[in-house]
This record gives structure tokens, C-alpha cells and sequence, in this order.
């Protein structure tokens, strides 16, 4: 427990990377959908009736916020740190626990601003042609690929942490 790096200790380490993996999974997620749904809002002024792929659109950017939140609840589950025993958590563990979440750090918060970008397109084109919503959600859906994958490698390197 008193092992250090800068100025954190394992347990530290663990809860920051639970807390950065929600904060920037949010901030992505946040700023992705605010690009599609003020676009969105605008389209839904002169025709209510394009709201189901418009909702859809602004939506998309959101799940990356819930990558990073259930990276943040895997985090607490597997190392204990609401029951206590996270407490025990040595400093190289937790350096290795921040970096497991590393990938859903970045992607998310990368990605949903990205995807906010390519389902604002979408929007654009839902506004033009009310049919083709289907179109911009396959598009805005290429860059959740990443996002996916990111989740994926952090699960993996999480287990691999609480198996060693």
C-alpha cells in the first residue's frame, strides 16, 4: 500500500481508470450526439415525421459512453472497489488496470465525436431523403466498429490483470 507512482497508489490507479474510462467515454458521447440532435432538431422543424431515423442518427454516438461506463463497472466488479478488497490492489496492478482501459479511454471518447460527425451527415441526408435513413445509420455504424474493438481489447486485458 505504499508503493507510489506519481503520487497514486494501485487501489488510486484502479479507481481512476474506472472514472476516466466513464468520464471520456461520456465526453465523447456527449459531444457526438449534441452535432447530430441540433441538426436533427432543425430537419424535425420542417418535417416531424422524419423523427424515427433523426433518433436513431442522434443516438448512435451515445453507445460509446456505455463502452466506457461498462468498462468502469468491470473495473469496480472484478477488483473489488466498493467492497474493499480493492484496497489491496498493488501499484503494478494498477498501473495495469489504467492501462487495460487505455483503449476504451481514447476510442470512445475519439469515436463518438467522429460518429457524431458522420451521423450529422446522415441527418443531412434523411433531410434531403426521408428513405434513406437506413443509409446513414450503416454509415454512422463503420466508426462504432472501433469503439466495439476497443471495448473488447480493454475486457480482455481487464481479465488478464485479474487472472495474474
Amino acid at each position: 500500500m505504499g508503493e507510489t507512482f506519481l503520487w497514486l497508489n494501485g487501489y488510486q490507479w484502479a479507481v481512476l481508470a474506472a472514472g476516466l474510462s466513464a468520464i471520456f467515454g461520456g465526453i465523447g458521447s456527449c459531444i457526438g450526439i449534441t452535432s447530430a440532435a441540433k441538426l436533427s432538431a432543425g430537419v424535425l422543424s420542417e418535417d416531424p415525421e422524419k423523427f424515427g431515423g433523426l433518433l436513431v442518427l442522434s443516438i448512435l454516438p451515445g453507445t460509446q459512453g456505455i463502452y466506457g461506463f461498462i468498462t468502469a463497472v468491470l473495473v469496480v466488479v472484478f477488483f473489488g472497489l466498493l467492497g474493499g478488497a480493492g484496497r489491496d490492489i498493488v501499484l503494478a496492478q494498477g498501473l495495469r488496470i489504467f492501462l487495460a482501459c487505455l483503449p476504451v479511454m481514447a476510442m470512445c471518447l475519439i469515436s463518438a465525436i467522429f460518429q457524431g460527425i458522420v451521423s450529422t451527415a446522415g441527418v443531412g441526408l434523411v433531410a434531403k431523403r426521408g428513405e434513406e435513413a437506413g443509409k446513414g445509420m450503416v454509415l454512422s455504424a463503420l466508426v462504432e466498429t472501433y469503439a466495439v474493438l476497443s471495448l473488447i481489447v480493454s475486457l480482455f486485458l481487464l481479465m488478464s490483470v485479474k487472472a495474474g
